[in-house]
């Protein structure tokens, strides 16, 4: 299916990121080795899971950059003179990206049963959050006259 997404490119400033991925989406950028799980574990926290099976730890790369996950498997052609009569099970080097929201970092990542587990978590700034503004009651503030540079001196003078 595709989508015209130029009548919301016009109106919105700043979703160019976000209407650039779900146009790559849609043109089937993405492949589907290997198979992966997406997980939400709470408000603030996910999971991805992606089944590596054959892959050690040290053939597995995972990097973090700002907005992205790079998971990749290189694996050694070991088996090429090997005398197969079915090759069924996928060996083969992987590249997977993942687009993060902004303040998403990965907290932890293990591998498990032929599961790479990758934890992520999101953690808004202070300056970020939502601040509650007290309401205070009493006299209004006291009005602050504004004097010109000439009356400043004078004042200065005189005292």
């Amino acid at each position: 299916m595709r989508f015209d997404l130029t009548p919301y490119r016009r109106s919105t400033i700043g979703f160019d990121r976000l209407f650039d991925m779900i146009e790559a989406n849609a043109r089937g950028a993405s492949e589907n080795y290997p198979p992966f799980n997406l997980e939400r574990l709470a408000d603030d926290r996910y999971r991805i899971t992606l089944a590596v099976a054959g892959f050690s730890r040290d053939e597995i790369e995972i990097t973090a950059q700002q907005n992205l996950l790079l998971v990749a498997g290189k694996k050694d052609d070991k088996a090429e003179n090997a005398n197969f009569l079915h090759v069924g099970i996928a060996n083969r080097s992987f590249e997977r990206r993942f687009e993060l929201a902004d303040f998403v970092f990965v907290e932890d990542a293990r591998l498990v049963d032929g599961l790479l587990i990758v934890d992520l978590v999101r953690e808004v700034p202070e300056a970020m959050k939502p601040k509650k503004i007290a309401i205070k009651t009493g006299a209004p503030l006291a009005a602050v006259e504004n004097t010109t540079t000439d009356d400043a001196q004078n004042a200065a003078q005189a005292a």
